[in-house]
């Protein structure tokens, strides 16, 4: 079939105004961070000019009242939560991943995937609303008082779990079956097989999940303000009550005023820092994984 050179003129038109619109879309989601984060940074300014940042890490307390701010009992407890978490989510998720892809039937397998993506969807309210009537009454029947950087870290695996498990099975999905095939030849077990191939060929991707995971734990509020206490403290052991950054921000910036309100900002944005940090490394070894593919 002959195209005339009308039909081909209608046609580079049409392609041409469709790739404006995504710029000019691409170009809104773009200007879009850089207001939040420009906003962010313009409203922690007093604070950071007129009480410096090293203050908050040297007072003797969050005292806000008082013109006290120190910001590391939330940092460490923020830091140990998310830690926390991926340590016991990480291998939970991608043994999750290995079970389906090597280990269930194909319907088990299907299933438990669309279980997983389930629960990736349900809100981190509902989560901490469980959190609270059931878990932290658990945990304070073992030792009291209940809410508790264990009780933080046990919601924040539940929540991370999914978005570990199914980058995972994914990055598990596109290893050559050439490998396999050549491992299976060569006689190794199937625990062989996924120890020494599978799991090397996709540890890009496995990291990509594990820091995608520790930056969605970074960032959650509401589950973990639910069920850790919010006593702002160092925690001694894992059933001390503790406050993080994201808590912190939700309980007080409702009344926070002048520096108290520009120190609440600065707690967002060293969020945001870690959080972007996480997702650029996780970007990167995407790329790297993408890369190596295409040589």
């Amino acid at each position: 079939m002959i195209l005339s050179s009308n039909n081909i003129s209608s046609h580079s038109k049409t392609d041409l105004h469709f790739l404006w619109g995504l710029r000019v879309l691409a170009l809104l989601a773009g200007s879009l961070l850089v207001l939040v984060i420009g906003f962010v940074f313009r409203e922690s300014w007093p604070a950071l000019t007129q009480i410096g940042l090293s203050k908050m890490f040297t007072d003797s307390g969050w005292f806000p009242t008082e013109d006290s701010y120190q910001l590391t009992p939330m940092i460490s407890g923020t830091i140990l939560a998310a830690g926390g978490s991926i340590l016991l989510a990480a291998p939970l998720g991608i043994l999750s991943a290995v079970f389906c892809h090597f280990y269930a039937p194909p319907i088990l397998g299907l299933w438990y995937r669309r279980m997983v993506e389930l629960l990736a969807g349900i809100p981190s309210v509902v989560f901490g609303f469980w959190g609270l009537v059931v878990l932290v009454p658990l945990i304070a029947a073992w030792h009291p008082p209940g809410p508790s950087l264990l009780a933080g870290i046990l919601i924040l695996t539940l929540m991370i779990i999914p978005t570990i498990m199914l980058i995972a099975h994914s990055s598990i999905s596109q290893v050559p079956t050439t490998y396999i095939h050549s491992a299976a030849a060569l006689g190794l077990s199937q625990w062989a097989l996924i120890w020494h191939v599978v799991l090397p060929v996709s540890r890009i991707g496995l990291l990509t999940g594990i820091f995608l995971g520790l930056a969605r734990a970074l960032g959650e509020t509401m589950a973990i303000l639910m069920v850790c206490g919010n006593v702002v403290q160092h925690p001694s052991h894992i059933f001390d009550p503790i406050r993080t950054l994201t808590a912190n921000i939700a309980l007080e910036m409702a009344y926070a005023l002048d520096h108290h309100r520009a120190v609440l900002f600065i707690s967002g944005l060293l969020l945001m820092g870690l959080v972007m940090c996480f997702v650029g490394v996780a970007e990167a070894l995407r790329h790297k994984t993408a890369y190596a593919g295409a040589k």
